[in-house]
């Protein structure tokens, strides 16, 4: 079964990139959720971002990097499709919904963290080269 979603690669000044992680799960992986039916992919990462972290981005703050797959981190099974854009931002976020933690993390430092396979084969070798 495939999943689709829309997520952020959201990326600090100083290379660093926003993970988040779900109540009750336990991988980190980048902001942003299912596209509703008949939902643009920008439209609901917008949503998505607002809702989990009180983030409003507008659209010309976006770059939209491509569309991904990889195994689904928490749907055992499951392939997740990522419509990614990537966002650069300054300023702290705050959890909130479903969002347990939201971390900063720089280039070297992902190894400390359970990363889903999406961030951790995909979206991070991308944004970090």
């Amino acid at each position: 079964m495939e999943i689709r979603i829309a997520a952020a690669a959201i990326v600090r000044e100083d290379g660093a990139t926003l993970l988040v992680r779900k109540r009750k799960t336990f991988a980190f992986m980048q902001p942003g959720g299912k596209i509703d039916s008949n939902e643009a992919s920008l439209d609901a990462l917008r949503r998505e971002l607002s809702e989990e972290l009180a983030l409003d981005v507008r659209p010309e703050d976006t770059e939209y990097l491509g569309r991904f797959s990889a195994p689904a981190a928490n749907e055992p099974g499951c392939t997740v499709t990522a419509e990614m854009f990537r966002v650069q931002l300054n300023n702290d976020v705050e959890a909130q919904a479903e969002i347990e933690e939201a971390r900063w993390v720089l280039p070297g430092a992902e190894s400390q963290l359970n990363l889903a396979p999406l961030t951790r084969d995909v979206v991070l070798p991308a944004i970090w080269g």
